[in-house]
Parts: C-alpha cells; structure tokens; sequence
C-alpha cells in the first residue's frame, strides 16, 4: 500500500512539455484516494485540444505502475484556462479565451482558417463561439449554409449554433447577394461592439473572432474594448502576402495584444499523379515572419481543392471529410494554438501572481513606515516652546 505522499511524489516527475511545470504545481491531480492498493483520481488537462494530452496520460499512468500499484482509477477531464483577464471585463466575464484571426491583406483564406479552427475547437469538446467581425464581407454564413437570421430574447441577440459552434456575422442581416454592406468607420465599430455586448454568447472557452482584413476600426475596437488573449496572423507564402502581414503584427505589437502565432495557407498543392508538393506561391513567407518578429510558427496548411468546395457548400473540410489530410492539417494547428493559448493563460497567471506580490511589499513598507513614526513627536511638537509650571497660587 502507498502512500498520498508517495502518489504525489511520484506524479511530480510529470511535467507539461508546453508549460515546463509539473502536473501536481499546476493543479492537474484532483480527488486523489487510496483504497488499499487502488489508487483513484482525476486528471485535469489544461485544455481538451492539448496536444500533449495523450502523452501526459501515458506518462501519468506509467508513473503509477512504477509504484507497483496494483489498480488504478484514472478520470481524465480537461477545462480551459483563461487566457486573458476576465476580473478586467465587464462585457464578456463567461469568455475564458478570445482569439483574433488577422491578416494584412484579403484573399488570404483568413475566414476559411477561422471556420475550420471554431469547428475543430467544438469537437475537442470545447465551448466555441465564432464572430464574422468582417462587416463589409460576411462570408461566415456562406460557410457553415446558414440562412435563418438570429432571434432576439430579452434585449439580446441570440447567436445560431452549429457544428457545436455559436455564429454570429452581419450576414445574417442582410441577403447578402443582394446587398452590400456600405458602412463608415464608426458604424463599423459599433457593429462589431454589438457583437460583443448585444450577443447571448454565454460561457464559452473560446471566442474566436474573423478579422477584417487590414488595420482598421474593427481590430482597432476589438483590441481597446476587451482583453483579449491573442492574435492569430494568416498569411500565404508569398512575399507580397508577407509584407502586409507584418503591418498587422505591428499594428497588435503597439496594442500590445499577445500573438499567438502565424498560420500560413496555401502553403503547396500536392501532386495527385506523384505526391510532390508543388508551391505555387512560393514558400516560407510564414516562416520568415516567425523568425523576424520570433513569434511561433504554427504550422502549414495546403492549397486543396477540397477545401474551397467544403467552404462553398456550406460543409467545412473538418466536418465533410475528418478525415482526410486536409482536414488533419485543420486539426493539429488547431491543438498547437490551444496549447500556446495554455502558455498565455499561464504566463498571465504567472505574471497576476508578481503583480500582487509587488503590492504586497509595497504595502508591508507602508505599514513598517507607518509603525517607525507612532508614538514619535511632529514637526510641530518638537519646534513648539515647552510648557511653562503653572503659579500654585493661580486661580
């Protein structure tokens, strides 16, 4: 029989391979319990799109092995951590993350990676909605095949579920063949603060919302209206693709909003005949924005025909064909962005954690001073004449 010393001991050797920190530091082990020699407890993952989740739980078992226990009762669960700073927010409190997909020019696939990204979030199990902050050009709708505008209840706008993900996008308003969206800037910003205040999003562990291409007044109200937890920079490999992108980073960089990483699509077309991967426009522009700002590179995705027929039809790649390579590419981007949100969420704890301990010393110094200086004379006593003995014989 071991011992909840023994356990814990043991299952400190366990360490995230993203965040560098062991699983008993981090709060991963609830509800451990021996019964003689079974060992229970439940395993609580950071998020349900870790990559690492599979390895973390071998790990996790092998350990307990180690210790010659006889069985063991493993519960593996996961809950996202909150990337930025809801005690700050009065608009979104039940949003853990939002993620910003940007691009410095269109035609980059920009809704095409956010789509695919909200759908393969939702079937991690993650709470997941998706915002088409793109006013001017709502495709969001086209994508998923919605056609049934929002309803309003109680003052507020209802978002459309589906795939397991809550929409909303101006595309509901208005037919969009039909009409085009001619807005000036401030209506613009007030639309898509709206979308933020106006929608029942509810509790969601991701908000993931589809930029605007360019830098203008809708990343620029997103960033000053809500914390935000990153930015998510889609490019393809050519250097024209490139260069604008570097504007948008910029333009985040003096917002000082976290980038979580760079995306590049249309990376190569793979040769049905011989499997080469031809690149058609280019390569490693992705790269080499991630290596001159040194922000992460989160991987490639292919120029597939698949994909523009899954987004024209209303069936995304990641829920017409799952599996399929194309659809896999979706999916491990989509677990190395969850796991560098992780890394966010755990450095702005980190960061919370340095923060109170400053106010701490800087309260115990005011109260050491404010200590020093009872019971010692002012500046007006010490100056003052001394009192003077009273005349016994004065009345």
């Amino acid at each position: 029989m071991v011992s909840l010393e023994q356990v814990y001991s043991s299952l400190r050797r366990v360490v995230d391979p993203e965040l560098h920190k062991d699983i008993v530091s981090m709060g991963m082990i609830k509800d451990l319990s021996i019964n003689g020699d079974k060992v229970g407890f439940t395993l609580e993952l950071t998020t349900p799109a870790c990559p690492f989740n599979t390895e973390i739980e071998q790990d996790v078992r092998n350990t307990i092995a180690e210790l010659g226990v006889a069985e063991l009762d493993l519960k593996v669960t996961a809950r996202v951590m909150e990337g930025r700073a809801i005690s700050m927010d009065e608009l979104l409190p039940g949003v853990k993350n939002i993620l910003a997909v940007a691009s410095g020019k269109g035609g980059v696939g920009k809704t095409t990676v956010s789509v695919n990204l909200a759908i393969s979030l939702a079937k991690t199990g993650a709470k997941v909605g998706l915002l088409d902050a793109d006013i001017y050009g709502p495709s969001v709708p086209l994508m998923f095949g919605l056609k049934d505008a929002p309803q309003v209840i109680n003052n507020k706008i209802e978002p459309i579920v589906s795939e397991g993900v809550k929409i909303i996008s101006m595309g509901f308003f208005y037919e969009q063949s039909q009409q085009a969206g001619i807005y000036r800037g401030p209506i613009v910003s007030g639309i898509v603060k709206q979308f933020l205040t106006d929608v029942n999003w509810g509790d969601l562990d991701y908000l993931i919302i589809d930029l605007p291409p360019g830098t203008g007044d809708a990343p620029l109200t997103l960033a000053q209206t809500i914390p935000i937890t990153g930015i998510i920079i889609v490019t393809t490999p050519q250097d024209v693709a490139m260069n604008v992108a570097v504007k948008a980073i910029g333009m985040f960089n003096k917002l000082n909003v976290p980038i979580v990483g760079v995306i590049e699509n249309m990376s190569y077309l793979e040769c049905p005949q011989c499997e080469n991967k031809i690149s058609i426009f280019g390569a490693g522009g992705g790269q080499k924005v991630s290596e001159k700002f040194n922000i992460p590179f989160i991987g490639q995705i292919p120029l597939h025909p698949q994909i523009m027929v899954g987004s024209d039809s209303g069936k995304p790649v990641t829920i017409a064909k799952p599996a399929s390579a194309n659809s896999m590419a979706f999916d491990k981007i989509t677990r190395t962005v969850a796991g560098r949100v992780s890394i966010i969420a755990e450095e702005l704890k980190e960061q919370a954690e340095r923060d109170r301990q400053i106010e701490l010393k800087q309260e115990e110094k005011i109260e050491g001073r404010h200590d020093e200086t009872v019971g010692r004379p002012t500046e007006d006593q010490r100056t003052a004449a001394p009192p003077q003995p009273q005349d016994a014989t004065q009345t």
